[in-house]
């Protein structure tokens, strides 16, 4: 199966980092009658406020009891500081939910927070987002002349996306420089898992995202390369922005022997829970080397560093974004959703990956001026390392 030239990396487009929807149950009663019984929290503050709202405002046909009260869901998720964690009205539910589909329309562009700034973590190949030359680390300042400032990831989600045919501006500053950059939207359809044979025999395996369909996916794509000539594999992570982190566990039992530690995960009170490889290890034989990028997230995080740690294996390319909490999606009521951070992930050398990111063995950086001439240099170092150990 060859890999498209109109993909290249991955993504669950324009949704709001959705990296690692791993559920998991956690008792939190005891916690949370103990949050509620501190005499220093009085909860008819919002009652207090609501009151004095409709006795004194100007315009008390204006007042939108629903819309307030989203506002105040969401203002009290956001005093938290997570960017991860987000409070989504029905509308910002749904467009969550066709999200995680892997097929919409919109623009092409994975967003989240970075240092509190609205940030482009991974265009994917092939899309109006990629073609505009949108880069992993841009930050966007504005999106139709708008500032983003104030903006979650949800809510400037639900801005870039819309019909396909129809035009965003975003105002991107990269290198100290602002400019803007119009694009149209168009329908975004996301593979898997996708792979192709490269000369020298070696097989270039493209993992996009981590779907529900990431582990059948790869297990074709396997079976296919084990009756191939293949000599060696490059797993291609870059922007990559994570998903199922179940499904990146059963990928990684491709690679590893059975048992072997793919990831820590400490929850609430620090506990700890090891999640380990339970596949045939039919690839462990192949020399490999990984790719990772500033799009790398979340669950392709995991995926390399459980490489690397209990292999030793060669990671190429640039430093990866660094997210490596678990967060939880709970249904409220009439279409409400809640994704909350419950958890934080290690590698198996306990090594922190939330803002540390993952980092390369060997740097090598993607330019602009390489964007422009659809050169790939980072590929071009994975296929001479793998040919050294191939040569081995």
């Amino acid at each position: 199966m060859k890999i498209s030239s109109k993909i290249v990396c991955s993504v669950f487009v324009l949704i709001s980092f959705i990296s690692g929807f791993y559920y998991h149950e956690y008792l939190f009663q005891e916690h949370y009658e103990r949050a509620y019984s501190d005499e220093n929290i009085d909860l008819s503050i919002l009652k207090k406020t609501l009151d004095q709202i409709y006795l004194n405002y100007v315009n008390p046909d204006q007042i939108d009891l629903e819309k307030m009260t989203y506002g105040a869901a969401a203002g009290m998720v956001n005093a938290l500081g997570d960017p991860y964690t987000e409070f989504f009205d029905p509308e910002g539910a749904e467009s969550l939910q066709e999200s995680i589909s892997g097929k919409f329309e919109g623009i092409g562009l994975q967003i989240g927070i970075r240092e509190k700034q609205l940030t482009a973590i991974a265009p994917i190949k092939g899309t109006p987002a990629d073609k505009s030359g949108i880069r992993p680390g841009d930050k966007i300042i504005f999106i139709d002349k708008n500032p983003t400032s104030n903006l979650s990831a949800n809510e400037a989600v639900e801005i870039i996306r819309g019909p396909k045919g129809t035009k965003v501006v975003l105002t991107i500053l990269r290198d100290n420089k602002n400019f803007d950059v119009e694009i149209i939207r168009d329908v975004i359809n996301v593979p898997s898992v996708e792979w192709e044979m490269l000369d020298n025999e070696i097989a270039l395996i493209g993992i996009y995202h981590f779907s529900d369909s990431t582990g059948q996916d790869l297990k074709k794509a396997a079976y296919e390369i084990i009756n191939s000539n293949a000599k060696g594999i490059i797993i291609d992570l870059r922007s990559n922005p994570g998903g199922l982190v179940n499904q990146a566990i059963e990928v990684a039992g491709w690679f590893l022997n059975k048992n072997d530690l793919v990831m820590i995960e400490k929850g609430k009170d620090q506990k700890e829970n090891e999640y380990r490889a339970n596949g045939s290890g039919s690839l462990m034989n192949y020399p490999t080397v990984i790719l990772i990028n500033g799009g790398s997230a979340s669950a392709s995080e995991i995926l390399a560093g459980a490489l690397r740690d209990n292999r030793n294996l060669l990671i190429i390319g640039e430093k990866s974004y660094g997210k490596g909490t678990v967060q939880k999606l709970l249904s409220l009521s009439d279409g409400l959703m809640l994704k909350v951070t419950s958890a934080e992930w290690l590698t198996p050398n306990r090594n922190i990956i939330n803002d540390n990111g993952i980092t390369p063995d060997i740097e090598v950086e993607l330019t602009m001026d390489d964007y422009e001439q659809e050169k790939d240099p980072q590929l071009e170092k994975a296929i001479e390392e793998i040919i050294k150990k191939i040569n081995i």
